[in-house]
């Protein structure tokens, strides 16, 4: 049986890592990615046990010869990609309101966690029609929800609405391929950016994105979900 090769971005720690477990434990050869190439190369050589498939490749996901460079190496190495999973992200709101946001802040934050997926998306999407075949994970967060929208981390909070909005318009473009892209919030969890006093393992967190990258035939398209479960935007 050929393997299917998953990109997860933003892996070295947290739900990432957790991810690339996971989806390795399911029989994926993974892809995984970070900006610091010693942290990202320490958390593969950390995973690589009971024959885990998961190699390194440093990515910068803002920066878009970073991304070209590893879009090369996949059509050079592996020819097609079958997952991606859109999770890096930075969370720099320090408790301002938006309208006294430094805004060089708000637009660091959507460079990272909109720009980049994006970028991604634009660089990979294309490999997926190529094998007519394909699933995109953008990791968001119930912050960027409309319906339950307040003041917390703005800057945040917006980055993961336009996250949202991007999967819904990708979804609506990929209509004739199988290829799904969906949005989940992996709920509050135990990470750096959630802190120790969250109730979530990241393992529980990463969860609902394996359950997106293995979607058959007939799953959602377009979706936000928890726990398998629709969220509203």
């Amino acid at each position: 049986m050929v393997k299917r090769t998953a990109i997860v971005t933003g892996a070295n720690r947290g739900i990432g890592y957790e991810i690339c477990r996971q989806l390795a434990d399911e029989g994926f050869r993974v892809i995984l990615t970070s900006r610091d190439k010693l942290k990202g190369e320490q958390a593969v050589y950390a995973l690589r046990t009971l024959s885990r498939d998961i190699v390194y490749h440093q990515l910068d996901v803002t920066d878009e010869a970073s991304v070209t460079t590893l879009r090369d190496f996949v059509t050079r190495e592996y020819g097609i990609i079958e997952v991606l999973v859109n999770n890096a992200a930075i969370l720099l709101d320090e408790g301002k309101r938006l309208l006294d946001e430094d805004l060089s802040l708000v637009r660091q934050t959507m460079e990272t966690n909109y720009y980049g997926a994006l970028l991604m998306c634009r660089a990979f999407i294309p490999l997926m029609k190529e094998a007519n075949y394909g699933r995109v994970v953008n990791i968001s967060s119930e912050a960027g929800s409309l319906a339950g929208m307040d003041g917390y981390a703005p800057a945040y909070s917006t980055s993961k609405t336009a996250l949202n909005a991007m999967t819904r318009i990708i979804a609506s473009e990929l209509q004739g391929f199988n290829i799904k892209i969906n949005s989940m919030c992996p709920g509050w969890v135990r990470t750096e950016m959630g802190t120790a006093s969250a109730p979530r393992s990241a393992e529980k967190g990463a969860q609902g994105a394996i359950w997106l990258a293995t979607l058959p035939n007939e799953g959602p398209n377009g979706g936000f979900f928890q726990d398998e479960k629709p969220l509203r935007w």
